[in-house]
């Protein structure tokens, strides 16, 4: 990893609350945004989904930039000092997904900006990978530092599967959670962002940074008979051990774990497989968080809104030690992880 960065903020919201320590605290005490949502759902009922209660009705890409705006104000409002020269980095849904919420990322951007009440001159970049883009936009955040582009960045994602274009696909598919099948998930909206600084260790920081792709992706169907291809989790542990080796630490020295566990049990297996593969000395216990049991799949919000809530754990003290590992993955197998450690002697 070229640089580190240190996490000094986070602003959230979610089916749970309109901002993080409201989120966090509903995400620690397991309380669960569900009800059944205006779409139809497989076999004529109403889906059970996690949309976020706003004080108005707003829909499309007004609802989401709204979403977005309140995490930002959430984060900066955080921050001592004043951010400074800034740069946001927004994380969106992949540019291919069937019902992805927003159609014009740049003006979706400059609407955030101004619902946020930022300069329309702020940086910004966008990132289209759906739920592993908040460990892209880390990588892009440690360039943006490192040339001197910005004195804070903020990486924020938003993303929703409550559009009516997504409900009917993921029905389709046989992918959303229901009475009569349990492997799927259930959808979700959220916003969240992160505030980042360069520097070493200090408060709560980005140790080590992994990105890989997963060939044997879920529903990949590359084999030559058009069959899936046994699933090793090569791509999750290869991120695994980019990130460990950056941190210097070995998977039996992280204290826990969050990950974007949507429910369908491909994604537990790849989750299972990778740590299986790298532990190397015995752990009594190591602690597992997914957001999802809350929230559903809140796509590309997701990874901001982990490393808010590890944040969130630190500084509230209920975080079961450090390092922490947060890892996402996509449907198209894109695969992160990151290790966050805090100085020596303030570990929660």
């Amino acid at each position: 990893m070229a640089a580190r960065v240190s996490i000094l903020s986070a602003g959230m919201v979610t089916a749970v609350g309109l901002d993080r320590l409201s989120s966090c605290a509903a995400l620690r005490a397991k309380i669960d945004g569900f009800h059944e949502t205006r779409f139809v759902g497989a076999g004529g009922a109403w889906q059970v989904g996690a949309p976020v209660p706003l004080p108005r009705n707003w829909i499309g890409e007004k609802r989401l930039a709204h979403l977005a705006a309140g995490a930002v104000v959430d984060a900066l409002k955080g921050l001592k000092g004043g951010p400074g020269r800034l740069a946001v980095v927004l994380c969106l849904a992949e540019r291919d997904r069937p019902g992805r919420p927003v159609r014009d990322p740049d003006g979706f951007a400059a609407q955030v900006l101004t619902y946020a009440g930022l300069a329309a001159s702020t940086r910004r970049f966008v990132i289209e990978f759906g739920r592993p883009s908040g460990f892209v936009a880390l990588d892009r955040a440690q360039q943006i530092m490192r040339e001197g582009q910005a004195d804070h960045v903020v990486i924020l994602g938003v993303d929703s599967y409550l559009t009516t274009v997504s409900v009917a696909h993921y029905i389709a598919a046989q992918r959303l959670l229901s009475a009569d099948n349990p492997n799927g998930f259930l959808p979700g909206e959220a916003a969240a962002a992160i505030v980042v600084a360069p520097g070493e260790l200090r408060h709560f920081a980005l140790a080590g940074l992994g990105i890989a792709r997963e060939a044997s992706y879920i529903y990949n169907g590359l084999d030559e008979d058009g069959l899936d291809l046994p699933l090793r989790a090569d791509g999750m542990t290869e991120a695994y051990r980019v990130a460990l080796d950056g941190a210097g630490v070995s998977l039996a020295q992280v204290e826990y774990r969050i990950a974007d566990l949507t429910g369908e049990t491909y994604f537990f297996k790849q989750s299972a497989l990778a740590q299986q593969r790298l532990i190397r000395q015995r752990k009594e216990f190591q602690d597992l968080w997914s957001p999802a049991e809350s929230l559903g799949n809140c796509g590309a919000a997701v990874t901001p809104l982990m490393i808010g809530w590890a944040l969130t754990a630190y500084e509230r003290g209920y975080a079961p030690g450090h390092p922490v590992l947060v890892e996402a993955s996509g449907d198209d197998g894109a695969c992160g992880a990151a290790v966050f450690e805090v100085p020596r002697g303030r570990a929660g």
